[in-house]
């Protein structure tokens, strides 16, 4: 039996943390220590979908999931990414409070990172040129999504218009054309702003 502290962390962590251990047991069972019963709830989702046993008991700390993973256990089937792209027009998810956006990107990026499957290309345009650049906070992220096959490109003249071309950190330099050319010819995409 393994057991995860996934205490003092926010969503997605307590699940990627669980995750990871799984996928070094072929069969086993992980106990998981979280805060809250939001973590609970993400960690049962994740439990159900991939076919594994769940059960949970409050405790002095918070919560304390286990997680059974049998020999054969059947994932459920999921559609696989294809030909997905990502794109990016802001360093912050959705409209709001800044700093809850820019920590959300963070989160979704760190998420993509962790996938088994990411996607063939993420597009950075106007101010989402930010998180390719000197200063953003996920780079390293980034790297490992480009690690694992992602093409990352980054639009050339928002690069210039916020002056951060010789700031880029990742990626290629790409156009306009390029990326309606990428948007166009994916099997899906999905806009962050």
């Amino acid at each position: 039996m393994e057991i995860v502290d996934a205490r003092g962390q926010v969503c997605p962590r307590p699940i990627i943390m669980t995750k990871n251990v799984f996928d070094e047991l072929e069969e086993g069972t992980v106990k998981t220590q979280v805060d809250d019963m939001y973590c609970v709830e993400n960690l049962q989702k994740y439990a159900n979908g991939q076919g594994f046993e769940f059960s949970y008991v409050e405790t002095d700390y918070g919560f304390e999931t286990t997680i059974v993973k049998e020999k054969g256990a059947e994932k459920k089937v999921e559609e696989t990414n294809g030909n997905l792209v990502l794109a990016f027009s802001s360093d912050k998810m959705g409209d709001g409070d800044e700093k809850l956006g820019k920590s959300l990107i963070k989160s979704y990026i760190y998420s993509v990172a962790e996938a088994d499957e990411v996607p063939s290309t993420l597009l950075f345009f106007n101010y989402g040129i930010h998180l390719t650049t000197e200063g953003s906070e996920v780079i390293d992220d980034l790297k490992k999504i480009e690690e694992k096959g992602a093409k990352i490109m980054t639009c050339g003249a928002c690069l210039d218009f916020y002056d951060r071309k010789e700031k880029l950190l990742i990626g290629e330099v790409t156009n306009m054309y390029v990326i309606y050319d990428t948007l166009s010819k994916a099997d899906r995409n999905v806009i962050i702003r």
